[in-house]
This record gives structure tokens, C-alpha cells and sequence, in this order.
């Protein structure tokens, strides 16, 4: 189980440092910090719990071994379980937090993704905040213009996008007009 441990404990740190959103997600130590301590409740206080549960319905495994030999494998193994079935959790958690881009084409969504990126990097909150306020206007086939409303719903925050190299390339622009809204 101790083993397990490390490895689980090291997965799921990195699990909540990479698939949580930005905005409220952990960097790589605090991940890693939160996870000890969640792991160290399921084998210290879940395990042993669960453990005495079984163990008290189970008829005897091995009859010539003796009962705290048998009581130890049996928490090892619900400890363990617990810490896999914690990973599944992190993972899908991690993944059901992850930002929803519906787009037309491949490009509209590098362009979204690369968006969300430069406004979790930026620290700016007001544009954390508005960002599920975004409207994209396809300019040409590979540019894009995305207007962000602000807080006083007069004035944006616009951004013109390039998608047509490898690495996209997000400019500001200083016309705060909202892009027009199509029917």
C-alpha cells in the first residue's frame, strides 16, 4: 500500500495541477500538498473503517494463518483500492471541470483554447471573470476577432487572433466596439 501511496500521491497532485481550470486550479507542490492529505484520510480513516466492516462478514480466508496477519492484508488491500478509485476520482473530476469550446472548425477552437490561456495567464480579473461573455467574429479564414464584454457591458475587451502559424498569436486590439452580432 505505502508504495501505491507515493505514486498515487505524486499522479494525483499532478492531476490537480493540470486539468484544473486556471482560475481555481493548484500548482504543482500545493497539489501535490492536498493530495497527501486527502490520500493519508482514505488509508488512515476510510481503510481501516471499511477494513473492520469486512472483516467482522467475511468467513475465514485462510484458516492456518493467523487473524491480524489476515486483518493487515485485507486493510492493505481496501487502502490501496481506495487510492486507485481516489485517482479515478481526481481524473474525472479534473475532466468535467475542463472549459467546453464548441466550435465550427479546428481553427475556431485553437483560437478559443489559446484565449482561455492568455486570460488565466493575464491575472486580470475582470477578464476571468467576464470570459464566458466572448463572441468571435470570423474575420478570414485563419483571423478572428473575440470581444469580451467588460463589467460596465458598454465597453469590451478585444482581442484580434491569427491561427495561421504553428503557435497562435493573440494581438489586443484598441477598438473597444463589440464585434456585430449575426441573427
Amino acid at each position: 500500500m505505502w508504495p501505491t501511496f507515493v505514486g498515487v500521491t505524486l499522479l494525483d497532485g499532478f492531476l490537480l495541477h493540470e486539468l484544473l481550470p486556471a482560475s481555481w486550479g493548484f500548482d504543482l507542490i500545493p497539489g501535490i500538498l492536498v493530495a497527501t492529505f486527502a490520500n493519508l484520510f482514505l488509508i488512515g480513516a476510510m481503510g481501516p473503517w471499511l477494513a473492520r466492516r469486512l472483516w467482522k462478514r467475511r468467513p475465514a480466508a485462510q484458516p492456518g494463518a493467523p487473524a491480524k496477519a489476515q486483518f493487515e492484508v485485507l486493510s492493505d488491500r481496501i487502502g490501496t483500492a481506495l487510492l486507485v478509485a481516489g485517482v479515478f476520482g481526481v481524473l474525472a473530476a479534473g475532466l468535467a471541470a475542463r472549459p467546453v469550446v464548441v466550435s465550427e472548425t479546428k481553427d475556431t477552437e485553437r483560437a478559443a483554447f489559446a484565449l482561455i490561456h492568455y486570460i488565466d495567464r493575464s491575472g486580470n480579473e475582470e477578464l476571468i471573470r467576464n470570459r464566458d461573455t466572448a463572441q468571435t467574429e470570423r474575420k478570414s479564414e485563419d483571423f478572428f476577432r473575440t470581444c469580451i464584454r467588460r463589467d460596465d457591458e458598454r465597453r469590451y475587451f478585444c482581442f484580434l487572433i491569427d491561427t495561421s502559424a504553428k503557435r497562435v498569436r493573440i494581438v489586443r486590439d484598441p477598438s473597444a466596439l463589440p464585434n456585430r452580432i449575426n441573427p
